[in-house]
This record gives C-alpha cells, sequence and structure tokens, in this order.
C-alpha cells in the first residue's frame, strides 16, 4: 500500500494538521482555532463467528483511529460488503452490534453504502473533532519518555484459534471482551496528564505501530519483552503454530530495523508481530507524568495495561527487543 500511496501527488494545505506522510492513524484537518476534525476509515472480514459480536468488533476497531489522536468520535458511516446468498437477519445483527457501539461511544450513526461481494465485510468511517492543539499523533516520542500499552497483545493468534475451533470457551469470551472493549477510557486517561505521542495498535502488530512510532519521531524505543501484557491462551496456542499470516508479513515489512535479544523464543516474536484487532492505545508519555496516568488506569481501565519501554535517542535500529 505504501507503494501505490507514494505515487499519488502529495497533498498540500496549510489546515492539514495530520497527513499521509507519517502513516499516522487518521487525517486531521484544522476547520477554525477552536476545532478540528479527524477522519479515518477502516473495516475488515469477520473474526469471529457471531454476526452481532463481529459488528461490535468491527465498530470499535474504527473508533479506535479518533481515539489515538486524541479526539472524541462525533458521527459515523456504516461500510458494509454482503453476499446477497445470506440471509439479511445475518447483515441486520452485524449492524445492529456496530450501532450499539457507536452508540456507546456517544457518537451518532447516520447511514453508509453496502455493496454486493462475496465475503461479507464491515467497518465504519468515523468522523471526530479534538481541539488543534491537542491532536496527539504517532511522531512525537521524545527520548526520556516511557511507553504504556493499554490492552494486551495476542488477538490475531486467539482469532486464528477461533477459527479452527480449537480455542476454549472462557478464553475465547476474554478475547472478545477485549476486541470489543472501546479505547475511550484510555483515551480520556491522556486528558488529564501531558501526553507526547500515541498511536493504536492493530494490523501491522504491537513492533509494527512501535516501528512507526520511532520512524516518525525519529528516535529508538526499547522494549521490555518481558512486560507487554499477553492475553492468556496465546502463548500456548503460539507454540502450536497458530501463528496468522499476518504476523509474518508485518515481519517482512519490518526487516532489519528491528534488534531482538539473543535467543529470544519463536513464539515471543510471532506475538509481538501479531496483527491486533482491535487492540490498545501505545502511548509514548513523560517519565515524571506517567504515575497519574497509571492510577487513572488503576481506577478505571478493565483490559490489561503496563509500561512496556522507553524512548532513547536514534540508535542503528529504530526498535531494540529485550
Amino acid at each position: 500500500m505504501a507503494q501505490v500511496l507514494c505515487q499519488l501527488p502529495p497533498v498540500e494545505s496549510d489546515k492539514l494538521l495530520v497527513g499521509l506522510d507519517k502513516s499516522d492513524d487518521a487525517a486531521v484537518y484544522k476547520l477554525n482555532e477552536d476545532t478540528a476534525l479527524i477522519q479515518t476509515l477502516d473495516f475488515f472480514t469477520p473474526v469471529v463467528d457471531d454476526p452481532y459480536v463481529f459488528g461490535q468488533i468491527a465498530a470499535s476497531n474504527s473508533l479506535s483511529d479518533i481515539y489515538a489522536m486524541g479526539g472524541k468520535p462525533i458521527l459515523a458511516l456504516n461500510i458494509v460488503c454482503f453476499p446477497t446468498c445470506l440471509s439479511m437477519d445475518i447483515l441486520a445483527e452485524i449492524l445492529k452490534g456496530g450501532s450499539d457501539k457507536v452508540r456507546e461511544a456517544g457518537a451518532l450513526l447516520v447511514g453508509g453504502h453496502t455493496v454486493d461481494d462475496n465475503e461479507p465485510k464491515y467497518g465504519l468511517s468515523v468522523s471526530g473533532i479534538v481541539h488543534p492543539h491537542k491532536v496527539l499523533s504517532n511522531s512525537n516520542a521524545k527520548p526520556g519518555d516511557v511507553l504504556v500499552l493499554t490492552k494486551p497483545i495476542g488477538l490475531g493468534i486467539l482469532n486464528t484459534a477461533i477459527k479452527a475451533d480449537m480455542l476454549d470457551e472462557k478464553i475465547q469470551k476474554k478475547a472478545i471482551e477485549t476486541m470489543i472493549s472501546l479505547n475511550d477510557i484510555a483515551a480520556e486517561g491522556m486528558e488529564i496528564t501531558k501526553v507526547n505521542s500515541c498511536t493504536d495498535i492493530t494490523g501491522f502488530g504491537f513492533l509494527g505501530h512501535a516501528f512507526e512510532m520511532a520512524k516518525g519521531s525519529e528516535v529508538s524505543i526499547v522494549i521490555d519483552s518481558k512486560a507487554v501484557p499477553i492475553i492468556e491462551g496465546a502463548i500456548e496456542n503460539a507454540q502450536m503454530g497458530l501463528v496468522p499470516a499476518g504476523a509474518y508479513r508485518n515481519e517482512g515489512f519490518l526487516g532489519d530495523n528491528v534488534e531482538f535479544e539473543k535467543d529470544m523464543p519463536v513464539y515471543m516474536k510471532d506475538i509481538l508481530f501479531d496483527p491486533q484487532t482491535s487492540g490498545g492505545l501505545l502511548i509514548s508519555i513523560e517519565k515524571e507524568n506517567v504515575n497519574k496516568l497509571l492510577e487513572f488506569y488503576d481506577r478505571n481501565l478493565k483490559t490489561q495495561f503496563s509500561i512496556v519501554g522507553e524512548v532513547v535517542e536514534k540508535q542503528e535500529k529504530y526498535l531494540i527487543v529485550k
């Protein structure tokens, strides 16, 4: 995709606060001195069999980009690809799941567009607002910052196990609860203290999105793999080889931009590259401010969270994983 986008003419405007140049989560356009518009779009194929749950997951994933930019979602439009051979009752449940999540986020779902396709796909185009001086991007991490991750990783591996009907029901329920959890509380925590940079962890995996933050900020990121929260069941399933193809694509994309500690287990690398669906926020915050953020999360955040690394001056590699 990057090879295609680079062939397009550059987009230049004094009002475009965030565009394509730093591979950020959404575009941000300044409307006036007090308000900027955040615009994002995301959709994908089902990751679970239950259509209502799939709708919730897809909507939560789409809304996440707004939260990662420091904004609040206000409007959403459905994006639907659906085969005519399937029951419209299934589509109704997908849309109901998405609608309920948009409502939970405090936004309005105001329509959308549907096309006939061989495979179901669903997601949202979402508009949000933020003060122009409070926009967060993935390219402002500073040396000395610490990194906080607000959801566990390993969701892609568990989704692979779900599709193979090899996942314990209790673990499957936990994975679904994690994916349908909005990042609204995580974003609310960022409003109470100074945060330098943020991105959400989705298809490029934990390391892929950390790399984009490091490269965009021209720093290196040191990751403590033992501190990264991993969802229950991910290690065991990764050890069995239930790793999605996207993890290997992510590994190929990063190439030699990451340095791993010698003898790091293969399963741990797979989990760090694992593409996430509706993952958490990766937040770069000054060390003196992090305790206030963590105290807020202790009181309010229901998903696993942890300090997972630190930002340092640019080294030979963008990512150093210990």
